[in-house]
């Protein structure tokens, strides 16, 4: 029936049925007693509507690796809400900006969930592991304080877990060994890693496609604590014997305390 109302309509331009290489295809869907016709389909990006499954926080940088991390969770049906650990004084102003940009560059990605993120000043922490831990081991010291305190939030907003942006092998922290040595520090929640298999290539593609690349890409201070010779098969109990020296837990309730929030 469509097949006749289709070559009756073009009659003038004498059309003909081409199965094998057609220059227009037209499409009937049938459900129920409705049918549903269309000439063009669009690819979406699939996935679970936001709010079919719990919300998680993310731990997100003003990098290309967190943002894409936080929104494939959310492609899973995952709301988040973004935490940016800022360590000035040993990264500036524009690191900071880059991650309130992607943030809210993400909220466009879930509309009606992600209202707010999550500053929270680390450079006094930053400090104090630098003078009191070996300087191989400050950006797993920093890590495994990051991820306790965003295990702090997540309680408080009744979140299901944590996701970073961390890749196998993408830096120095990110080896098989630091991660190990990083992980036991998480005790209430569990740490989510979308892209622990993904190359910089794929992460990149999918920076680009989802707006977040052109923000990522623009130059910032970077961190001036990280050490020039940082341990990459760190073992825990090395990694636990530095932390003895840090009172971590004053550390984290004091941070609490002192963690913002901005509207996005």
């Amino acid at each position: 029936m469509l097949g006749e109302k289709i070559l009756d309509h073009l009659q003038s331009r004498s059309p003909k049925v081409n199965l094998t290489n057609p220059e227009v295809t037209v499409t009937v869907e049938v459900r129920d007693k409705e049918a549903y016709v269309y000439a063009e389909s669009l690819s979406a990006y699939g996935g679970f509507p936001l709010g079919t499954h719990a919300k998680t926080v993310c731990l997100l940088s003003g990098g290309i690796d967190s943002p894409v991390a936080c929104w494939l969770f959310m492609k899973r049906g995952s709301p988040q809400i973004p935490i940016y650990v800022d360590n000035s004084p040993f990264t500036d102003e524009h690191a900071r900006q880059k991650a309130f940009e992607v943030a809210k560059k993400l909220k466009g990605w879930s509309t009606g969930y992600m209202r707010k993120m999550y500053i929270v000043p680390n450079g006094e922490n930053m400090k104090a592991i630098q003078e009191k831990a070996p300087a191989r081991f400050t950006c797993l010291l920093c890590k495994r304080l990051m991820y306790r305190i965003a295990e702090g939030i997540a309680e408080k907003e009744n979140a299901f877990g944590v996701v970073t942006g961390e890749a196998i092998g993408e830096q120095a922290s990110q080896t098989m060994h630091n991660l190990f040595a990083i992980d036991e520090a998480a005790t209430r929640f569990p740490i989510h890693r979308p892209l622990l298999g993904f190359d910089k290539l794929e992460t990149e593609a999918i920076a680009k496609k989802i707006g977040t690349y052109e923000i990522n890409i623009q130059k910032d201070k970077g961190c001036s604590a990280a050490p020039s010779s940082p341990a990459t098969q760190a073992k825990l109990i090395q990694v636990k014997e530095a932390e003895e020296k840090l009172d971590i837990q004053a550390m984290v309730n004091e941070t609490m305390k002192k963690v913002k929030v901005l509207d996005l």
